[in-house]
C-alpha cells in the first residue's frame, strides 16, 4: 500500500513528467528521422554531445539561453554527420549511428577533461528555474503535476501536439511519410527524396538537442561523462512502443519516466535496500517493452534510396 501511494502521489508524477522529457524529446527526434526512412539510433550521441556544449557554453558565457542555442546547433550538426554518411554514402544507418554515438562519447570526455573541470572551469551558469503556468497550475493534483515544471518540460508537452499536428495534417507531414513508406513513388511525383530525409534528420537532431539541454540546464547544473546514461536507447525504444506515432512516443516516455521516478522514490522511502536494486527498474522496463512491442516501421526506413 506504501509503494501504491508512493506511486500515485501528486510529487511522484510531477518527477514523472520531468525525468520523460528526455526520453520523450528523443523519441521525437527518432519520430522525424524515422519516419522519412532513415533508421537513428544515434540519438544517445546527439543527446550527449548537446547536453556537454550547453553546459560548456552556459557556463563560459554566462547564458542559459546561449547554452540552449549550443545544445541546439551541436544536436543539429550531429545529426547532419548521420545524414551525410547514411544519404550521401549510403552507408548502414546502424553503423552511422553507432560510429556517431562513440564519437560522441570519446569527444565529450576530451573536452570535459580539458575544459570543464579545475582550474578551468569557470562554474556553473545554473538551472531554469520551474515555473508555474497561471490558471493551469492552480488546478488540484494535475495542475502540480503538468504546469510546475521546467520550462523544457513545458516545451515538450506542447512539441507533442505540434509534431502531431506537422506529421498527420500538413503537406510536409504528407512528404516526409511518403518518402519514409515508398520513395520511389514519391520521387516520381516530384518529391526530393533526399532533401526531406536530410531536413527530417536534422531537425529531429535539434529535439535530441534539445533533450540534452536539459540534462545539464534543467536537471542538474553541470556535466558529468556519459551522463545521458542509455536515456537516447530508451528514447528509441518509447518511439517503437509508441508506433512512430507522437502521443504513443509520449505515452510511451512517461511510463519510462515513472519507473526513473519510482526507483528515485524508492531509495529515499527504502534506504536498506540496495539502491542499484531500484536503479534496474527503467532499464528492465525497456526490455520487456521490448520484447512485448509489435510494431510495424515505416516501409522503408533503413534502406537507403538510390535515384534512377
Amino acid at each position: 500500500m506504501d509503494v501504491l501511494q508512493l506511486l500515485f502521489a501528486a510529487g511522484t508524477l510531477q518527477l514523472a513528467v520531468a525525468t520523460a522529457t528526455p526520453i520523450a524529446l528523443g523519441a521525437f527526434a527518432g519520430l522525424f528521422s524515422e519516419r522519412s526512412g532513415v533508421v537513428n539510433i544515434a540519438i544517445e550521441g546527439m543527446m550527449l554531445t548537446a547536453a556537454m556544449s550547453a553546459s560548456f557554453a552556459a557556463a563560459y558565457t554566462g547564458s542559459l539561453y546561449l547554452g540552449i542555442l549550443a545544445a541546439l546547433l551541436s544536436g543539429a550538426l550531429m545529426a547532419a554527420l548521420h545524414a551525410v554518411l547514411s544519404i550521401r554514402f549510403s552507408m548502414n544507418q546502424i553503423i552511422s549511428g553507432t560510429v556517431i554515438n562513440f564519437l560522441a562519447l570519446g569527444l565529450t570526455g576530451h573536452l570535459y577533461q580539458t575544459y570543464l573541470v579545475p582550474p578551468y572551469w569557470p562554474g556553473s551558469a545554473g538551472t531554469f528555474q520551474t515555473i508555474s503556468i497561471p490558471f493551469l497550475s492552480r488546478i488540484p493534483y494535475i495542475g502540480q503535476i503538468f504546469f510546475q515544471q521546467g520550462p523544457i518540460v513545458i516545451i515538450m508537452l506542447v512539441l507533442a501536439f505540434v509534431i502531431h499536428y506537422i506529421i498527420f495534417f500538413t503537406p510536409w507531414g504528407l512528404r516526409t511519410r511518403a518518402v519514409g513508406e515508398h520513395p520511389e513513388a514519391a520521387d516520381s511525383v516530384g518529391i526530393n527524396v533526399y532533401l526531406m530525409r536530410y531536413a527530417n534528420v536534422i531537425l529531429g537532431g535539434t529535439l535530441a538537442g534539445l533533450a540534452g539541454a536539459w540534462l545539464t540546464l534543467e536537471w542538474i547544473d553541470n556535466f558529468t561523462i556519459n551522463m545521458t546514461t542509455g536515456r537516447g536507447f530508451i528514447a528509441l525504444a518509447a518511439l517503437i512502443f509508441g508506433r512512430w506515432t507522437p502521443f504513443g512516443a509520449l505515452g510511451a516516455a512517461l511510463l519510462f519516466g515513472l519507473a526513473n521516478a519510482l526507483q528515485i522514490r524508492l531509495q529515499i522511502g527504502f534506504p536498506e535496500v540496495p539502491a542499484e536494486l531500484f536503479q534496474m527498474l527503467p532499464y528492465v522496463l525497456t526490455i520487456i517493452v521490448a520484447a512485448l512491442a509489435r510494431p510495424v516501421p515505416p516501409a522503408a526506413v533503413g534502406q537507403p534510396y538510390e535515384k534512377e
